[in-house]
């Protein structure tokens, strides 16, 4: 009898380090999905130890510290504190968080989910690193103000899954509206920094960068785009004649690049279900004087990379010709890439991303304008002029 208890106990056993093993894999995989690397991980420093200086439109929010440490990260935090803060966007004391945590998002996590991601995070070595947690600008440094922008923006998500779609779509939705949080970034945003929910995935701008549009626009958004290629742009930063920079290159290689190819494919079969915006007024023709200006410039200085007719080169020079980044009618990315130069996304299967030169040194603003206006205006693109006043460092 007491062999039979002791077996009985040590499965029990066994069961339970099974159960909790598997908890920490899906918390850390969901920290993938929700690319809490992306702030929480400062460069250089260890996992997950915050003090990255997130820009916003108000100021630097700080990213706080998710080890386990008990005193400056979230050792002391109870199951209950860490789902409020990460599904409500509350602190321990019932104080808002500033919206750069993406919580409306996250509120498509499940209690589940949420002490999946804290079973993870527990297994972390803590870090011992005190971070402040903003530093804005007067009002939007006063916590009690986001009563009024939680109560505009903190609304809750269609419930998923949706019974008018199959299963691929529901998963591609759940990643898309939650833990990948794509609209915080391709959403237009109101002057308070909330979403604009009428113009959902229709393209926003992000630390100067210009995040395209994931509709179906076949000239600014996915249109043109076939599944396959958005889910090997997910995993690699390169398809579809595109290459990923900017904040969209980390996105790729901190969660893009390590998610499953299952979870990637229903990320692209959602986003190809996005419907066209309503078509909009042509931009105006630029002049001709710049189109000439900006073409003898192109094809001295950037056709011997990116091709005559703007084709590019695949996976090592972007093709600009139908490009929906080149045609934004936001030209900041393309202004910023030229002036300051580039690299694409690093994944493990490709380390070591193309890279392109910046031209601040070779070319004033008029004439990087007018390569810009140029390549927005050529081959059947089609988008707004640049002037010299619009090239900013």
């Amino acid at each position: 009898m007491k062999a039979v208890l002791c077996a009985a106990f040590f499965l029990l056993l066994a069961a339970f380090c099974a159960r909790a093993e598997e908890r920490v894999a899906a918390g850390q995989y969901l920290t993938i999905l929700a690319d809490c690397a992306a702030c929480h991980t400062p460069p250089g420093g260890a996992p997950l130890s915050g003090g990255r200086r997130i820009p916003t439109p108000f100021g630097w929010v700080i990213a706080p510290n998710l080890t386990p440490d008990r005193e400056t990260g979230l050792g002391a935090w109870s199951a209950a504190a860490f789902d409020r803060a990460l599904r409500f966007g509350r602190r321990p004391d019932g104080s808002f968080l500033y919206p750069a945590h993406p919580f409306p998002y996250f509120a498509r996590f499940t209690r589940e989910d949420s002490e999946a991601i804290r079973a993870f995070l527990a297994t972390l070595p803590p870090v011992h690193q005190a971070v402040r947690g903003a530093d804005l600008s007067f009002p939007f440094d006063l916590r009690f103000l986001l009563v009024f922008w939680d109560a505009l923006y903190a609304k809750p998500a269609p419930p998923l899954p949706d019974p008018g779609h199959d299963a691929l779509w529901n998963r591609g939705a759940f990643i898309v509206t939650g833990p990948g949080h794509c609209g915080a970034c391709h959403t237009p945003k109101t002057a308070l920094g909330g979403d604009v929910a009428a113009r959902a995935f229709a393209g926003g701008v992000v630390a100067g960068w210009v995040a395209p549009a994931l509709d179906g626009d076949p000239r600014t958004g996915l249109g043109e785009w076939r599944e396959d290629e958005i889910a090997q742009f997910l995993a690699t930063g390169a398809a579809h004649g595109a290459l990923a920079s900017g904040p969209m290159a980390e996105v790729v290689t901190l969660s893009g690049a390590r998610m499953t190819a299952a979870d990637r494919a229903a990320i692209a079969h959602y986003l190809k279900s996005l419907p066209p915006p309503p078509p909009s007024q042509a931009a105006a023709p630029p002049p001709h004087a710049t189109m000439a200006a900006g073409e003898g410039l192109y094809r001295l200085r950037c056709a011997p990379c990116h091709g005559r007719d703007g084709e590019g080169t695949p996976g090592l020079f972007p093709r600009l010709a139908g490009s929906a980044l080149v045609q934004a009618s936001n030209p900041a990315t393309i202004l910023r890439v030229i002036f300051n130069g580039a690299r694409a996304a690093a994944t493990d299967a490709a380390p070591t991303g193309a890279a392109m030169p910046g031209f601040a040194g070779a070319l004033d603003r008029a004439e990087i304008a007018a390569i810009a206006t140029y390549i927005r205006n050529a081959w059947g693109n089609a988008a707004p002029a640049v002037a010299a006043g619009d090239v900013t460092p």
